[in-house]
């Protein structure tokens, strides 16, 4: 059994971006299709701040991201362990130089020096092409004299950075084979950590880079869901179009392509984009459609894992 989701984002200003600035411009990472550029947030940037998030719910992470460095830098507080952190069990990791890890620890554990992510996600993609967009900020002069002990910047200086107006939308898969939800030893732990993982998505910030200015959520404001034991997800996982709909799904449950109760909706694609109409249509196929993103995937948790992580307001529309 395999879970597919599409995620779609509430549009709002960005100026992510990541690594080295140019010259005094910040500049948005983007990638080509047909004759447009469209701005793009890495999966790895969405996987950092999965981990940050789970950790905040209390679960054993091994890698921790230290902020105070002269460039990006993480510590771990072990040798890679997947039954004990969650993070090496859903993330994956690679032992670059095997000598390092203790012989003794390579047979304690049974140990895997790589491991594939349980978790696979793909590029986040603006809907709207980048539009050439700037913005300039003036960042100024530091004076430095008897009152003040240190000087910051010895000259002024004109930042410009592009920036665009635009919901994102990425797709993620799990294989729950992956998961060993049946394990008899561990996996009531695996279905908690599956379970708020979930929930993680369901409330996913702190992503965009440039976080001294900018406030960009990656939480659902759609959700397209399917839970299948295909192997693919069987459609375009890119689906969203700008005015918040996904045709290709609708259009396919409703003439038969798909089964209907596989799916779950959430958000605005229910409470604003699909007609009444739709609805009843969808609904009688067998697709359960929340108004909330949160409680479709509150949803899905409590079908792969006995139990969501909502309390309340799981009812559909």
């Amino acid at each position: 059994m395999n879970v597919f989701a599409t995620v779609l984002t509430y549009p709002a200003p960005t100026a992510n971006y990541r690594g080295e600035s140019e010259l005094n411009r910040s500049v948005i990472q983007k990638v080509t299709e047909g004759r447009f550029e469209y701005p793009i947030i890495s999966p790895e940037a969405m996987r950092n701040a999965l981990r940050e998030t789970l950790r905040g719910y209390g679960l054993p992470c091994n890698r921790e991201r230290l902020g105070n460095e002269e460039q990006l830098a993480v510590r771990f507080a072990d040798y890679p362990w997947p039954e004990k952190y969650v993070d090496d069990f859903l993330f994956g990791y690679l032992v670059a130089e095997r000598k390092q890890i203790p012989e003794k620890v390579v047979k304690a554990r049974s140990f895997q020096f790589k491991r594939d992510s349980v978790l696979r996600m793909n590029l986040a993609k603006a809907l709207e092409p980048y539009r050439h967009d700037t913005v300039f900020t003036q960042s100024p002069l530091t004076i430095k004299n008897e009152e003040a002990p240190w000087q910051n910047a010895k000259t002024s200086a004109l930042l410009h950075r592009e920036t665009a107006v635009s919901a994102f939308q990425y797709p993620f898969a799990v294989n729950l084979s992956d998961c060993r939800l049946d394990d008899k030893e561990l996996g009531k732990q695996y279905k908690d950590w599956l379970r708020l993982l979930l929930k993680a998505f369901s409330e996913l910030n702190g992503v965009a880079g440039n976080h001294a200015r900018s406030y960009y959520e990656m939480a659902p404001a759609s959700i397209v869901i399917r839970l299948s034991g295909a192997l693919v997800a069987g459609y375009g996982t890119y689906g969203f179009k700008p005015e918040g709909s996904f045709p290709e799904v609708v259009d396919g449950i409703l003439n038969g392509d798909y089964l209907g109760k596989e799916f779950y909706f959430g958000g605005l694609l229910v409470k604003q984009v699909l007609s009444e109409d739709q609805k009843k249509a969808l609904q009688d196929k067998g697709v359960r459609l929340f108004r909330m993103a949160n409680q479709a995937l509150d949803a899905v948790a409590a079908k792969v894992c006995g139990q969501g992580f909502l309390s309340a307001g799981k009812e559909s529309a």
